[in-house]
C-alpha cells in the first residue's frame, strides 16, 4: 500500500464531495492501533467533520468493513456511516464518530460508565441477536472463518509462542500438559451454538457519539460464542473494572438474554470463563508479537495487566493449575512491571 499524501487526500475528497469543493480543509493523520489502514480526520469549512481511511492488502478482512457496516445499520446497530468506499485503491470516506471512547471515560463515576457500559451491552445483545437471524444475508458479506477449535487453538498457540515463551521464557516442556487442555477444551467450545461476534469487542473500539455507544473496528465479525465479546470488554486489560463492576454488566447482559427468552444457565458463566481466557491469551499473544516482532514495546507494557486476569480465570476454569501457577510466579517478577502509560491512550491489540 502507498499511502496518500495530505494533498492528494485533500484534491481526493474534493472531486468526490461537492460540499467540500469550495471551501478549506484542515486534514489530521490519526494514530490507530498496529493494522495495515492508515486514518485522517477532515475538517471542512463549514461542514461535518469525516475519515478518510486508507486500507492495504495485509488483512484481506478490512475490504468488507463497509458492507458489514451497512448490515449492521439495517440491523440496528450503531456503526459509522459508510459514506464512500473504493474498492480497488482500497479507500473509505465515513461519519466521523468524534475523539471519545470507553477507555476515555475510563476515571469517570461508575454510574456514568455504568450507564454507557450498558447502553453498550444492549447493542451487543443486538449484535447477537437481531443481526445473527439474518444469517443468510451474513453470509454474503466476506465474514472471516467462524470460530472452531482451529481458531480457539491457533490463539492459544499464539500465547505460549509470543507471551509465555518469547516474553515470559517458560520452559516450553513444563507447558506440554495444560496447552494440551487447552486444545481439548477448544474443542469442546466448537460444539456451543454460534452467533455473530465482534470479534474485538473492547474499550476503544466502542465510541461515544453524543452520549451514545457506537461500534467501530467490526471487520474482524464473524460467528463464535456471545461470550467472547463479554469478555473481551469486562476484562479489557486498557481499563480496570473491579470484580463488581463485572459482575454487575455481565449480570445486565444475562437480564437482557432472559428477556428475549434465552438461556443463561450454568453452562453460560462457564463458557464465559472458558471464553475469557481464550480473549486474553490473544491479547496476551498480540502483545508479544508486536512487541518483538514488531519493534512496539508500548505494547509490552500490557502484560503486566493482562497476565494476572488470565491467571485469575484459569483458577476458576480450574484442571490447569501447572500453567496457572507458573503464570502467576511470572506475573510477580520485578522486571515484568513496566506499568501501561496513564495518560497517553494505548493502541489497541490487533
Amino acid at each position: 500500500m502507498t499511502n496518500p499524501t495530505l494533498a492528494e487526500i485533500e484534491a481526493l475528497t474534493r472531486a468526490r464531495f461537492p460540499a467540500c469543493a469550495g471551501g478549506p480543509l484542515a486534514l489530521e493523520p490519526l494514530e490507530k492501533g498496529g493494522s495495515d489502514r492508515k486514518f485522517y480526520r477532515i475538517r471542512p469549512s463549514p461542514g461535518e467533520p469525516l475519515i478518510f481511511v486508507q486500507y492495504g492488502k495485509q488483512r484481506e478482512e478490512n475490504s468488507h468493513y463497509v458492507e458489514i457496516g451497512a448490515f449492521l445499520q439495517k440491523a440496528g446497530v450503531r456503526v459509522p456511516i459508510m459514506f464512500l468506499h473504493e474498492p480497488e485503491s482500497g479507500r473509505i470516506w465515513m461519519e466521523d464518530m468524534g475523539e471519545q471512547d470507553l477507555w476515555t471515560f475510563r476515571n469517570e463515576p461508575w454510574p456514568v460508565r455504568r450507564r454507557l457500559y450498558e447502553s453498550a451491552l444492549t447493542q451487543l445483545h443486538g449484535l447477537h441477536t437481531a443481526a445473527s437471524r439474518h444469517a443468510d444475508s451474513a453470509a454474503l458479506l466476506g465474514l472471516q472463518p467462524p470460530f472452531d477449535a482451529g481458531l480457539y487453538r491457533w490463539e492459544q498457540d499464539y500465547f505460549f509462542q509470543n507471551c509465555a515463551i518469547r516474553h515470559l521464557g517458560l520452559p516450553p516442556a513444563a507447558l506440554e500438559a495444560d496447552r494440551a487442555r487447552l486444545h481439548a477444551l477448544a474443542g469442546e467450545l466448537e460444539q456451543m451454538p454460534r452467533c455473530l461476534v465482534h470479534r474485538d469487542f473492547q474499550s476503544q473500539n466502542i465510541v461515544v457519539r453524543k452520549g451514545e455507544p457506537c461500534f467501530i473496528d467490526f471487520q474482524g465479525m464473524r460467528f463464535g460464542l456471545p461470550q467472547y465479546d463479554l469478555a473481551s470488554l469486562l476484562l479489557d486489560p486498557y481499563v480496570d473494572l473491579s470484580d463488581s463492576e463485572q459482575e454487575r454488566l455481565l449480570e445486565f447482559y444475562c437480564e437482557r438474554v432472559r428477556e428475549a427468552g434465552g438461556d443463561v444457565g450454568g453452562d453460560f458463566h462457564q463458557n464465559y470463563l472458558r471464553c475469557a481466557a481464550q480473549r486474553l491469551m490473544q491479547a496476551l499473544g498480540a502483545y508479544g508479537f508486536l512487541g518483538h516482532e514488531k519493534g512496539r514495546l508500548d505494547f509490552l507494557s500490557h502484560i503486566p495487566v493482562a497476565l494476572p486476569r488470565l491467571v485469575t480465570v484459569l483458577q476458576k476454569v480450574g484442571g490447569m493449575d501447572s500453567l496457572a501457577r507458573l503464570l502467576q510466579e511470572a506475573a510477580t517478577k520485578p522486571a515484568l512491571h513496566t506499568a501501561p502509560d496513564a495518560v497517553k491512550k494505548p493502541d489497541s491489540s490487533c
